[in-house]
């Protein structure tokens, strides 16, 4: 299977969502990694057949989806960054009125709701309306509504928002269990949702893709550009206003900084392994500042 992007464009009047966006995917988990505006939820909504563009197409072996039409819809999961609920309806009540809308028979449904209850640890919650639900749990229902369908393509929208660490590791783990014989994308500018099970990042940049690789050769480019420092309290403003710094840390003998430099920032400054929040600060300085 594979799913293909040529020269997509999305315009909104005077501004331009996407510019000329154009990459394959196959098997697999696909990151979405970029800030605020930067496109990722545009490209999802195109990919999600929800949206159309303003130029380009897209291809699923090798044919339009929009002549596929509905057979590509059939395939789709789908969770949206704002998903929509009916408050009143109970967990299980939601997810039957979601089967129904996708053509799922009654039978299977049951099955495959109490199969998805227990993936998203909502077994406790199946009989309780959505509208008396946390955030998180919310959230736990629209991921299961996503893959009712049992989905050869997967699509959410940054996924783990309102999740705690435990569930978003939960929720990772079955990300990457399903995707064997699925493409499934995520869309996040949390970089640890997607730091051990993605395939390939994809970096959006005000609408443009600058980068498409595997996480460890994104991360092998920013190899002897890493440096960690030792500060003292009346060093720190400086070193903040004149170098990129990722994170501090307090210890004993001072604040130490992680810093990104293409020089030695300083004679006592040692090198260090690149993570990807050093590949999310390198990518998207101006946005982690605001």
């Amino acid at each position: 299977m594979k799913l293909s992007i040529e020269r997509v464009s999305k315009q909104y009047g005077a501004k331009r969502a996407l510019d000329n966006v154009s990459f394959e995917m196959t098997e697999g988990v696909y990151a979405f990694l970029g800030a605020n505006g930067s496109g990722k939820t545009t490209l999802m909504r195109i990919l999600a057949s929800v949206a159309r563009p303003s130029s380009g197409r897209v291809l699923l072996d090798d044919v339009d989806i929009e002549l596929l039409d509905e057979k590509y819809r059939d395939l789709l999961g789908y969770l949206p960054q704002h998903m929509g609920y009916y408050k009143n309806f109970t967990v299980e009540k939601f997810l039957f009125y979601i089967a129904a809308l996708k053509g799922i028979e009654k039978g299977r449904a049951k099955a495959k709701i109490d199969e998805l209850l227990q993936a998203v640890s909502l077994q406790e919650e199946r009989r309780t309306k959505v509208g008396k639900l946390s955030g998180g749990m919310k959230q736990r229902v629209g991921i299961a509504q996503a893959l009712l369908n049992d989905p050869k393509i997967i699509i959410v929208d940054e996924p783990t928002a309102g999740l705690d660490p435990k569930e978003r590791i939960r929720f990772r783990n079955l990300m990457s269990t399903i995707s064997a014989d699925r493409i499934v994308l995520l869309s996040t500018h949390i970089v640890s949702d997607i730091e051990y099970i993605a395939k390939e990042l994809l970096i959006l940049k005000r609408g443009m893709l600058i980068q498409k690789a595997e996480p460890q050769h994104l991360l092998d480019a920013l190899s002897g550009k890493v440096w960690t420092v030792t500060a003292s309290p009346n060093e720190l403003a400086a070193w903040q206003a004149s170098h990129k710094v990722s994170s501090m840390l307090v210890r004993e003998n001072g604040t130490e900084l992680r810093i990104l430099s293409e020089n030695k920032p300083a004679p006592h400054a040692e090198e260090a392994i690149p993570n990807l929040e050093d590949l999310y600060l390198h990518y998207f300085d101006e946005e982690a500042a605001k």
